[in-house]
């Protein structure tokens, strides 16, 4: 099993890619075979929708980097940071860019789990905003791929996680992320073990 997990915020140490390397270490810990890889905004270079146009024979280390994983992965989780009751302008920005012929495929045959992050009590507007616009592109690309219904709201990160990304010692917050992560791991399973390939239907 592959695995990317896309921490959306540009800012250097952000808590986004805080919970995103906690959230790595609970899916490892969870299935021991997968393969887990972040990609972290830290680099974001993708171009404003109408300046320029992502060539998929001409991209940056960034680009390469978040499309190659993101190819190979099963399940692609998104740890979106929580900006003004939203989230940052990136994510939709990629989105944008991604969301059209030549990388449709990234919107094919995968689960899709949304995690909103905040240093606060809040979360919930980044996942369920940017789910439904996933979910949107699925849909226009004529993909076959799921939004899972199972959102986290990654709470107090800054609490809660240590700067190594560890447990500070909140048994809500580590029972949450550990359901989250076995509803998604199930998921996955229930999508695709013993059901006929799609050409087969």
């Amino acid at each position: 099993m592959n695995i990317l997990i896309i921490s959306a915020s540009p800012r250097k140490g952000s808590l986004s890619l805080r919970f995103a390397e906690y959230l790595k270490a609970k899916l490892i810990q969870s299935q021991s075979d997968a393969e887990v890889n972040i990609v972290n905004f830290g680099e974001f270079d993708i171009p404003l929708p109408g300046r320029a146009t992502l060539n998929k024979e001409d991209l940056t280390l960034f680009q390469h980097e978040l499309i190659g994983n993101w190819e190979k992965a099963q399940i692609v989780f998104f740890c979106l940071p929580e900006y003004n009751w939203s989230t940052n302008g990136e994510v939709f920005i990629m989105l944008d860019q991604l969301g059209g012929r030549n990388f449709a495929h990234l919107f094919d045959e995968r689960i899709f789990a949304m995690i909103g992050v905040s240093s606060g009590r809040g979360g919930r507007m980044p996942a369920l905003e940017v789910g439904k616009v996933v979910e949107k592109l699925i849909s226009f690309l004529s993909k076959m791929a799921l939004v899972s219904s199972k959102l986290f709201e990654a709470h107090e990160v800054g609490k809660n996680l240590d700067d190594l990304s560890k447990s500070t010692g909140n048994q809500v917050f580590e029972s949450g992320v550990a359901d989250f992560v076995h509803y998604t791991l199930r998921l996955y399973k229930r999508w695709t073990l013993g059901a006929p390939k799609l050409d087969q239907l």
